[in-house]
């Protein structure tokens, strides 16, 4: 795998056995939608080998953190950091709803949050119920869940409001924003 643009562009990402990686084309439609990050505060959760984190830093992102819990992720990851050796790269060695209570605790806010995490589970709609009892997002933020087409998760969860999906293939796209203040939505996801 391979940072498709910015700063680290065409440079390899290791990349662990047994994780789902983004696909290139998934991970490029996400950065097109995404647009100019420069100066944003990104988390990545269920990190695997940091790939997104690490392209988001490669665009201009001004500060990474990673959460991922896996050992062997953790290795890919810090060896992913050795050889690219970003700036204000962080990575944390928990459990996402950990790092989550840890991160609200000590008043850290992010403009965008992304998690993978593993299909056909629960994951993403608990994690999605987390991160809406817990403020970790700046006033502007969002949350970017990618995660199986047949795998719905909610309209709203906590704090947090679907208002735009985009499907490629198997994978879906879901974006949530803070309610009820989001100019964006009006009671059904854009598609």
């Amino acid at each position: 795998m391979r940072i498709i643009a910015g700063l680290y562009k065409g440079r390899q990402v290791k990349t662990p056995k047994g994780i789902r990686p983004t696909q290139d084309k998934v991970r490029k439609a996400l950065f097109d939608i995404l647009g100019d990050i420069s100066g944003l505060s990104f988390l990545e959760l269920y990190a695997g080998s940091g790939a997104i984190g690490l392209e988001a830093l490669s665009r201009g992102a001004s500060s990474l953190a990673l959460v991922e819990y896996d050992r062997e992720c953790v290795r890919a990851i810090n060896e992913n950091i050795r050889v690219l050796q970003p700036k204000a790269c962080r990575v944390y060695a928990r459990e996402v709803r950990e790092a989550l209570e840890w991160l609200s605790r000590d008043r850290v806010r992010f403009d965008i949050v992304f998690m993978d995490p593993p299909y056909h589970k629960e994951d993403a709609k608990k994690t999605l119920q987390t991160l809406g009892a817990y403020d970790i997002l700046t006033a502007d933020g969002f949350v970017v869940v990618e995660h199986f087409k047949k795998d719905s998760l909610p309209e709203a969860a906590g704090s947090l409001i679907l208002f735009r999906q985009k499907k490629y293939a198997d994978t879906l796209l879901s974006f949530y924003k803070k309610g009820p203040f989001n100019p964006y939505y009006n009671g059904t996801a854009q598609t």
